[in-house]
């Protein structure tokens, strides 16, 4: 029997318009924000889940001062980044960041660890993009280092080594809880596996089964490193709204331009509506009324096994009282279907 699905919510802080069609100022999108956290919270989701980047068309480049506000005005939901791109920072400090966050909220801080779709904080911070691979394999290792929270010796090539060194604040009630996210590559499946972390998928395109080979490969990678079954988790995108043509209409323009402003600079071609209903029919674009959504959501996770979902409900500029009204439908309506589903 597959566990209990815990359902979540995740953003990146995407710059959205006002009534008039301008753009927000950053600062009323990260108010914006917390706000749809705290109505996340209120509907008895799980988690809500905030991207770093470092960008003009997204508002968060810090998710835990984000999360801090949002732990002052909810109860429940855990509070997580989604990524934290720790090739570019700091272990220690992340690590002391997320466990201040643990302590405001209570213990519902988790961090989700990733080395990013985006390179903008590479030059930012002053780090080698070619040494990218390099940077966050050793500080992913010393972040694992951390969590047993007793005092750390360490060393690597890319900082002074640590002797016997304890970092503050610890973690109040056990370990801080960290997943790694992973986009596509075995080698970050197999390194989950490898310091006992829960895997984050990140499936923004195709079809979800085609993931199965790499849930396979982390239960055959923990098992060989003798480490007991992680929790394994979805990230995904979507939009819910009352039909399944409403959603698509509401969804389609703000969603083509964020796709092809991102894919102008990686070289894509722009996106054509009969590839958005192609996503939304058959691949990772879960879209749709609250029925539609929820059978594909249970779908996915009776395909891959998952214990947590996470809708990333923002979607370019698409307006911040249509991502609540989205955010409800989810809360209201698609959690309890997918509960229902599931058995």
């Amino acid at each position: 029997m597959i566990a209990p699905l815990e359902f979540g919510l995740d953003t990146f802080g995407d710059v959205t318009r006002d009534a008039s069609g301008a753009m927000l100022p950053h600062a009323q999108v990260i108010r914006n924000v917390v706000d749809e956290a705290v109505l996340a919270d209120e509907l008895g989701l799980d988690f809500i889940g905030l991207g770093e980047h470092h960008r003009s068309d997204f508002a968060i480049s810090s998710p835990e001062t984000v999360l801090a506000a949002v732990a002052s005005r909810t109860k429940r939901i855990h509070l997580g980044s989604a990524v934290t791109v720790l090739s570019s920072d700091d272990p220690i400090r992340v690590f002391q960041r997320f466990a201040t966050l643990d302590a405001l909220s209570n213990g519902r801080a988790e961090v989700i660890l990733g080395r990013g779709s985006f390179t903008e904080s590479f030059p930012l911070f002053g780090f080698d993009l070619r040494k990218y691979e390099e940077l966050f394999e050793e500080k992913l290792d010393l972040f694992a280092a951390l969590l047993s929270q007793q005092p750390v010796s360490w060393e690597g090539k890319l900082r002074p080594p640590l002797r016997n060194q304890l970092v503050y604040p610890p973690v109040e009630n056990g370990r801080l809880k960290t997943w790694i996210g992973v986009g596509g590559s075995p080698q970050s499946v197999v390194r989950a596996a490898h310091y006992d972390l829960p895997l984050m998928l990140a499936i923004i395109g195709g079809d979800p089964a085609r993931f199965a080979p790499f849930v396979d490969l982390y239960h055959r990678a923990s098992k060989e490193f003798g480490r007991p079954a992680q929790p394994i988790g979805v990230h995904s995108p979507g939009y819910v709204a009352e039909t399944d043509a409403q959603a698509r209409e509401e969804l389609w323009p703000d969603y083509k331009a964020m796709r092809d402003r991102i894919g102008k600079e990686r070289g894509w071609p722009p996106m054509g509506r009969d590839e958005f209903v192609n996503e939304a029919e058959h691949g990772s674009l879960y879209v749709g009324s609250p029925e539609t959504v929820a059978r594909k959501i249970a779908k996915t996770a009776k395909a891959l096994g998952i214990s947590r979902f996470q809708l990333k409900y923002s979607a370019g500029p698409l307006a911040h009282e249509k991502l609540m009204k989205s955010i409800e439908l989810y809360g209201r309506r698609v959690v309890p279907l997918v509960r229902e589903m599931m058995g």
